[in-house]
């Protein structure tokens, strides 16, 4: 197979774009934040800045790296993913941040064992559908193993819990099942199954019931669970065509929780307006053509299963993460991609960056 020796430099551009738009983000909407919390308004801002120097490190070494060892480690990328979504559980190992144990402490690094299940979820199945070839239309021999490794990996980090990450990975599972030629019928059987088994992980929990009884009416407690949905509708709502301006948002004055994580895209419709949000919007789809494009072009199953995994995981969380922010699916405290504050989130979107376009040297023009 011929290399092409240029890498696609439209997916590139979009992905330094989406970030530099969360760095000038962050640094409006968080500086609030920090000044509350560090005392310092460029706190959070400077991490971020630090970890995407890390990230554009870490996606220029996985860009120059053959994709086809994945291939080779991949079942070792798994079950190097799944000790670390164990040990995260652990007390004295996993830190317990707003209620949740989702990071591992190093020194001053923390670490978010679910951000790399994203991503070893994706090679490995990749590996493992590329691997059984026609053999995933068979239940036993091309469904059921994927789908035990997806309950493990769902069930572990629902434990933390976190599941709009679980959700991204699960949706993201389904896309490359049907990516793969798995049946309609077995598709299909998984739908059905997976409705009241959500149902039944919402209801499990008073706060994730109360987010969907929220959601659906976020003015039945304005002041309790419904607070976070309103105060972010008043942000989009504010913002109009154009926008109050860069920095001059007021939600961000402790109004709207997590202005600079979960809710940044409410932060850019109120500076930026509705021009903002859709070219938000413009460059996730850009994101997911050219990747789509990518997967199409390269004659190597591996590869194409491999690019359109991490085209899906990227896109899925920023349509959960837009979803969640205007109000259109509960609240599920998951970031958007590139854009949201947190490291271990930009380090690995951008390694997955980094892959994908590594992958685009071997595609068809």
């Amino acid at each position: 197979m011929e290399n092409r020796k240029t890498i696609d430099y439209i997916l590139l551009s979009v992905v330094i774009a989406l970030m530099l738009l969360g760095l000038i983000m962050i640094l409006s909407a968080s500086s609030i934040r920090a000044l509350e919390d560090f005392n310092d308004s460029f706190y959070l801002f400077r991490h971020q800045l630090a970890w995407s120097v890390i990230g554009v490190l870490a996606m220029i070494f996985f860009m120059n790296l053959d994709y086809h060892i994945y291939q080779k480690y991949a079942k070792l990328i798994l079950v190097l993913t799944i000790i670390a979504l164990i040990m995260v559980l652990i007390p004295g190992i996993g830190k317990v941040v707003g209620g949740s144990r989702r990071w591992i402490i190093f020194g001053p690094i923390r670490i978010q064992p679910s951000e790399l299940a994203k991503l070893g979820m994706v090679i490995y199945l990749s590996q493992f559908f590329a691997r059984k070839g026609e053999k995933v239309k068979s239940f036993t021999e091309g469904l059921m193993p994927p789908l035990i490794i997806l309950g493990i990996v769902f069930l572990l980090i629902l434990l933390e819990p976190d599941l709009g990450t679980a959700i991204t990975i699960a949706g993201t599972v389904f896309i490359m099942l049907f990516v793969a030629g798995a049946r309609y019928a077995h598709l299909g059987l998984l739908i059905l199954i997976s409705i009241p088994l959500l149902l039944v992980f919402i209801y499990s929990e008073d706060y994730r019931r109360e987010r969907l009884f929220s959601f659906l009416d976020p003015w039945s407690d304005p002041l309790n669970t419904g607070y976070h949905i309103i105060q972010s509708l008043l942000a989009l709502g504010s913002g109009g065509i154009f926008g109050v301006g860069l920095g001059q948002s007021k939600q961000k004055f402790l109004y709207l929780p997590e202005p600079g994580t979960d809710f940044i895209f409410a932060i850019i419709g109120e500076e930026l307006g509705l021009i903002g949000t859709l070219l938000v919007l413009f460059l996730f789809f850009l994101f997911a053509w050219r990747g789509l494009k990518i997967a199409i072009g390269v004659p190597d199953l591996f590869a194409s299963l491999l690019a359109t995994g991490i085209t899906s995981m990227v896109i899925l969380q920023a349509l959960i993460n837009i979803a969640v922010v205007t109000s259109s699916m509960p609240v599920t405290g998951i970031t958007l991609p590139f854009i949201s504050y947190g490291g271990t989130s930009l380090v690995i979107m951008l390694s997955s960056v980094g892959i994908l376009l590594n992958i685009s040297r071997y595609a068809l023009e």
